[in-house]
Parts: structure tokens; sequence; C-alpha cells
């Protein structure tokens, strides 16, 4: 989910600890106690650090290692210990209970995006995402504002925080049934479909859909119940016996572009220079366009002495901004 939903989760977390009797019978265990829900839901996304360092290595690794099992149990124990050190007269279990529980639904919850995360690591390193709960949800999002304005207004935060999450686990019942309507729909008008990627989008009942058959990639959206297809691409698999490719699949940023899209193609450009692989994520078709890419510039005229002249991986949307991006490694 985004910062601000994992926030008001960890608001809601703070006030939904007050039925446990512990909780509600000391003001400063309370306090302690939403001091942590508060950090547990953001600590798992601490790894936005690494935007800083570069988009290769922010790609490959968000949602990855910070949000694997070790890394929970690490979180849940951390946590309340740093907080337990300013606080020694609570009860360090309530506070542990209550933080750790933070930081399991934070990774709870990012398995249901598009975007998905390592949260089987180290079981498997493969990317969970179930995709039918967009990243920003304006129904779980106002469920939480409306329940903080309450809380606020004087309503009872434990009652108040029960009813709400209940009503929230429905819709994720209900988004979940969605979905499977929707991969039905698919299959009733595709031959031979080997993956469905989903990404449900702010509309309730519209989603950008990529589609994997052996011969096509087929790009499209639903809404409403009915399947448009925007685009279709030949299934060219990569190949790996071109020295221009394998040379490209060394580079970092395509390294980290393959590391986490599911769903992609790939093209080669040819220029007087160099020659350009290009690697298009299919998930995220916007206004015609694929925003995120990665690509790597190799200079091929030298015979065997290939070189990476420029690479690039994230989200560009117009050619010109991409070209701006690109650096001399």
């Amino acid at each position: 989910m985004d910062t601000g939903t994992h926030v008001v989760m960890g608001v809601a977390l703070g006030g939904l600890a007050t039925l446990d009797p512990v909780v509600n019978a000391d003001p400063d265990l309370f306090n302690a106690v939403l001091i942590g829900t508060l950090i547990g839901s953001q600590a798992p996304d601490s790894d936005t650090i690494l935007k800083l360092k570069n988009n290769a290595v922010y790609i490959r690794h968000h949602r990855g290692i910070t949000h694997s099992i070790p890394a929970v149990v690490l979180w849940g124990i951390s946590i309340p210990s740093m907080i337990y050190l300013f606080t020694p007269e609570v009860n360090f279990l309530h506070l542990w209970l209550w933080t750790f529980l933070a930081v399991i639904l934070h990774v709870f919850v990012d398995v249901f995006n598009a975007y998905g995360t390592q949260a089987y690591r180290p079981i498997t390193n493969r990317w969970v995402a179930y995709g039918f709960i967009n990243t920003f949800d304006p129904y779980i999002f106002t469920l939480h504002i409306a329940g903080i304005v309450a809380w606020n207004l004087g309503a009872d935060p434990g009652i108040l925080w029960l009813i709400i999450y209940f009503v929230i686990a429905l819709y994720y019942v209900k988004r979940y049934f969605d979905k499977r309507e929707l991969i039905r729909l698919i299959h009733e008008n595709i031959e031979k479909v080997e993956q469905i990627a989903t990404s449900p989008t702010i509309k309730q009942n519209t989603w950008r859909i990529a589609i994997t058959t052996p011969t096509h990639y087929y790009v499209g959206r639903a809404e409403d119940g009915h399947l448009t297809i925007l685009d279709t691409f030949k299934n060219k698999p990569i190949d790996y016996e071109d020295p221009v490719v394998q040379k490209a699949l060394t580079d970092p940023n395509i390294k980290a572009f393959l590391s986490f899209s599911p769903v992609y193609r790939y093209e080669l450009n040819y220029y007087d220079e160099y020659t350009e692989v290009r690697f298009i994520d299919l998930r995220y078709r916007s206004r015609g366009r694929y925003p995120f890419v990665a690509l790597a510039q190799i200079d091929d005229e030298h015979g065997d002495d290939l070189k990476i002249l420029n690479s690039y991986t994230g989200w560009v949307f117009t050619e010109e901004k991409l070209q701006n991006k690109l650096s001399p490694m």
C-alpha cells in the first residue's frame, strides 16, 4: 500500500489495541503501543532510502528483504525493544504483540497489490502479487480517515476499529471474487492463457490486464465486466545466443528490471553508434505508452569487444525524458 495508508493503519491499530485490557488500563503503555504501531506500520518500507542510490538498486530490493520473514521478526523485536528503553515501566509483552502485529499487517496488505513483495523469503524469492487491491485504495483510506475523525469525536476506539476492520475484511473478500470473475472472463475470450497479471485501478470496476499466451502478449482493460484488448505483441523469447543481448543482460539496470517484472517484451533498435536493447513492462499501460522500461545501449562497432555505453531502468512517460535520463557509465 502507499505510505499514507500505512500511516492511518498504524493509527488504527493503536486504537484497536484499546481492546487489550492491559493496554486500556495503562495510559503510558497505550502511548508506547501507539508509537510502536505507527513505526511498525512504516518500518518495512525503510528500503525506500535506496532511491538515493539509484533506480536499479531500489527496484531490485524495494519490498524485498525488508518484507521477508526474517525481517518481519527482526522489526517485531527491535522496534518495541527500542521503545522499551525509553519506557521501561510498561508491559513489554503487550507492547511487542501490538507492534509486531503492525509489522505483519504492513507486509500482509502489500501482497494484494500488483507490485507485490518478496514476503516468503527465504523460503522463495518469488514476488507475491495477488493483484486485486490498488496500491492506493480510496475506499480503504477513506474508511480509516472516517475512523480517525470518529475517534477524535469521542467514539470508543476499540469497538470502532473492530467494526471498520470487519468491513475492510469483507471488502477484501469482495475484491478477491471480483478478480476471480475477471480471470474467468479472460479465459472465456482468450485461448491457451499461460499467465495473467492484473492491476486494479482506483475505479472499482476497472482493471488493467496483461496476458501471456505461447504466441502473444495481450494488453487490455476490463471495465464493468467487458474485456477490451488494447495492444497485441508477439511472444518473442529472449535470444540468449545474441552477443549484444548477452552483454545487455549483464547490466545492473536490466537485471533489476528482469528480477521484478513478470510480463514484458523486448526489442532491439539499431543505430549508427550502438544497438539498443529495450525491455518494456506490459502491466502499466498509460495513455498508449508503457512507462516502466529498462534499456541498455551497446557499442558493437568493434567486433567482440562489446561495451555498455548507457543504461537506465525506471518510469518515463516520454521518449525525450528517457533520453535525458541516460548518462554515460
